[in-house]
């Protein structure tokens, strides 16, 4: 299964259709009704938490292209490109915590809403508000591999090598991107020193899938087998421009699964949604978890509470 970059449309080549708005209560019965749906998130998610979304509400990319999984293995230059912005952009990440949306989504799976959580995200946030059965579609940054010899290492670990190799390196931070690199010039790249493998000098490679690398085999097949289980989709803060996520909402579609989103701006799914939130992750999630636990008092929203 490609990632990222592969058969990814322009944005005006999507359908142009008109989706039903939607409200967070009209979220709270259709989670009510559909409580084996499949959750698949995406950058919007976690954007309260100060990681910006890489695409803006049209679903046009804001920002330099990420590096090639490809120009990673092949070129050392890339790979001291990659490691000098990670350098200055994994502290954003490490301290970066769960949102309203992250906890809203946890607390609603404790409640028995969401067979499994899929995520695009690499942040980890989704695991540390509390969510269970959780899928990272491209991995997490804050692990390691080395390349050579599967040496698996933490991404902490890794930030103290450097900072012990790069103490008199300095660069300017132009932006942070959602995956953990920051925006530089490109002659500040120079003279930074990346970092090998401890046991066997190989190429190390945060342990994310880089655009035009496979998604693991077997994360797909769980995803699909849950899929298989699920009554629904609800797809939350991702315009899922990216093909790797957008094919669970078409196999989803092809099943007969209702889909719905909640993001803000263009999806390239909007013709097969049922209804779509244009609020922000946090605002629409919060709110729909409190219809759905405090009695279900407006607009017929039945309880969930014993």
């Amino acid at each position: 299964m490609k990632a990222p970059n592969v058969r990814i449309p322009e944005f005006r080549r999507w359908p142009s259709v008109t989706v039903p708005e939607a409200d967070p209560a009209d979220l709270a019965r259709f989670l009510e009704t559909h409580p084996h749906c499949l959750f698949l998130t995406g950058a919007g998610c976690s954007t309260a938490s100060g990681i910006p979304a890489y695409r803006d509400r049209q679903g046009r990319w804001t920002r330099r292209q990420p590096i090639q999984y490809q120009a990673f293995m092949a070129s050392a230059a890339t790979r001291q490109r990659y490691w000098a912005r990670s350098y200055l952009g994994w502290p954003r990440i490490q301290a970066a915590l769960p949102n309203p949306a992250h906890h809203a989504l946890a607390s609603m799976q404790a409640m028995g809403i969401g067979k499994m959580l899929v995520t695009q995200n690499v942040d980890a946030l989704h695991q540390r508000a509390g969510s269970s059965c959780v899928v990272e579609l491209h991995g997490r940054l804050s692990e390691v591999v080395c390349q050579a010899c599967g040496e698996r290492l933490c991404r902490d670990q890794v930030q103290r090598d450097l900072i012990r190799l790069n103490g008199d390196w300095d660069a300017r931070v132009q932006g942070i991107n959602p995956d953990g690199d920051a925006e530089l010039r490109e002659a500040d790249h120079g003279g930074f020193r990346p970092s090998d493998c401890h046991r066997c000098q190989g190429i190390l490679k945060p342990d994310v899938v880089f655009f035009g690398e496979n998604v693991p085999a077997t994360r797909v097949t769980r995803i699909r087998d849950a899929l298989a289980e699920s009554d629904a989709v609800v797809v939350v803060g991702s315009s899922l421009v990216v093909w790797s996520g957008y094919r669970f909402v078409r196999e989803a579609a092809s099943r007969g699964l209702p889909v719905v989103a909640v993001n803000q701006g263009r999806t390239r799914a909007d013709a097969l949604l049922t209804f779509k939130l244009g609020l922000d992750c946090d605002q629409a999630l919060t709110r729909t978890m409190h219809l759905l636990g405090d009695g279900g008092s407006q607009e017929g929203v039945p309880s969930r509470r014993p």
